[in-house]
């Protein structure tokens, strides 16, 4: 029986199958654009029921409304062909069949199956860490690296996912530990890169962390454009604390927006960053209306909270009136939803819209109203911590704006703890220093 580059078996496959498979597999690992090769792979493969269920996991990566309807076709033709899969491909297969039912849980409960009985299948342990990702359960994400750890101890890419496990885990030591493993293993592990640049910008590394990504950005070649993106958006936030607003706008204008402008993922690492500029004191021109004019479409967009939020963010900056049709979408689905997240999207999901909507409006009183009852639960919506930190700082802003010096001390004290030398905090403490001092 033939093998996918992993060592686990595949059946049905022919050289040119077989390479999509290993195209997928690698390429998913790796972030890749290889990945998407699947695709043609499964169209010339109709019999063969692995490729067809990568191919509807690519369409399930889109994380857009559309994507279960384009998942299906290819659902449909690898059910089709099961008949002749292996064990293994059998629950891949189930594994789809629910995501695109939007049944994660169970998603989840086959991929346990799935690890413990084939812990080579590495894009399996990659599929359930981004699961538990978008559901803030670092645990998860852990315990899966760590319940395929003895069969890969030579693979970067584990290290890799144990590498940001640790990190979201709030386990930095080791953390960094894995993430030099891994890229001891091989150079070009971007997703190690990645975890030791959360690690950095949390212990406030942020001369090492422009040093380590101005290195690092050599290897990103042939990545897909998240990959890419988010790398030079981590970049951007240690040059940001550093006050160097030149290095800033131009990773934003060459390297954060405009590679793949209507993919959810550049979308919001677009609007995080423009956000976070403007937050600092930076003019970003007319940037906000670009990227809301990819994001129209988003309107009724419920995906995700943690994307949602951010949509709603950037059009409303915009001031696209799709703004108040997406809350009302989200006053919708915490509403009517049945599904897993429905406590998220009520308790959680709806006050933090409320809340990035009024602070987009500069109604800062309700941004403060809003944001701190969503704040405390926001690990929820998913999204790693350097990410949800957006809504941390929008916060403070709308405390900011509305002169409650004494809370925004507060904040600020223990921004520092992980920034102390960061320039728009320390411009930010000064001003607050000296309206108490004046008060």
């Amino acid at each position: 029986m033939a093998q996918d580059a992993l060592g686990n078996d595949v059946s049905i496959a022919d050289a040119a199958t077989l390479a999509g498979i290993d195209d997928f597999v690698l390429g998913f690992l790796g972030y890749e654009k290889k990945a998407a090769n699947i695709l043609a792979s499964a169209d010339a493969a109709p019999d063969s029921t692995l490729a067809n269920v990568y191919a509807g996991f690519i369409w399930m990566f889109l994380e857009a409304s559309a994507a279960p309807a384009m998942a299906r076709r290819y659902l449909e033709a690898a059910t089709r062909a099961s008949p002749g899969a292996n064990e293994r491909e059998r629950m891949l297969l189930a594994q789809l069949e629910r995501w695109v039912a939007n049944d994660v849980p169970a998603v989840q409960a086959i991929g346990d199956e799935i690890v413990a009985r084939f812990p080579r299948d590495l894009a399996a342990v990659k599929l359930h860490q981004y699961h538990s990702f978008n559901r803030g359960d670092a645990a998860g994400m852990l315990r899966i690296g760590k319940a395929a750890e003895a069969a890969n101890r030579d693979n970067a890419h584990l290290h890799g996912m144990l590498a940001f496990a640790h990190e979201q885990s709030h386990q930095l030591e080791a953390a960094e530990r894995e993430a030099r493993l891994a890229l001891e293993l091989r150079q070009k592990e971007p997703w190690a890169q990645h975890a030791l640049a959360h690690v950095m910008l949390g212990q406030g590394r942020v001369r090492e962390g422009v040093a380590f990504l101005t290195e690092a950005q050599r290897t990103w070649v042939d990545l897909n454009s998240f990959m890419y993106t988010h790398n030079w958006w981590h970049k951007a936030l240690f040059h940001l604390s550093e006050g160097d607003n030149q290095a800033v706008f131009d990773a934003y204008d060459n390297h954060v927006w405009g590679i793949e402008p209507d993919y959810s993922q550049d979308q919001v690492g677009a609007v995080s960053l423009l956000a976070r500029m403007e937050v600092a004191g930076l003019d970003v021109g007319d940037r906000w209306q670009d990227v809301a004019e990819h994001m129209r479409g988003r309107a009724g967009d419920t995906v995700q909270p943690f994307l949602t939020l951010q949509y709603l963010y950037g059009l409303a900056r915009a001031e696209y009136a799709e703004a108040d049709l997406l809350l009302q979408a989200v006053e919708d689905k915490a509403a009517r939803s049945t599904a897993f997240d429905r406590l998220v999207w009520q308790q959680v999901a709806l006050p933090a819209a409320r809340g990035v909507l009024a602070h987009a409006r500069r109604d800062y009183a309700g941004a403060v109203h809003w944001l701190s009852i969503a704040n405390p639960r926001l690990t929820e919506i998913g999204g790693s911590h350097a990410q949800r930190d957006l809504f941390g700082q929008l916060l403070l802003d709308a405390h900011l704006k509305q002169g409650n010096w004494a809370v925004a001390r507060q904040m600020l004290d223990v921004r520092r703890t992980w920034d102390p030398d960061g320039v728009p905090l320390n411009r930010a403490l000064e001003l607050v220093n000296a309206k108490l001092a004046a008060a």
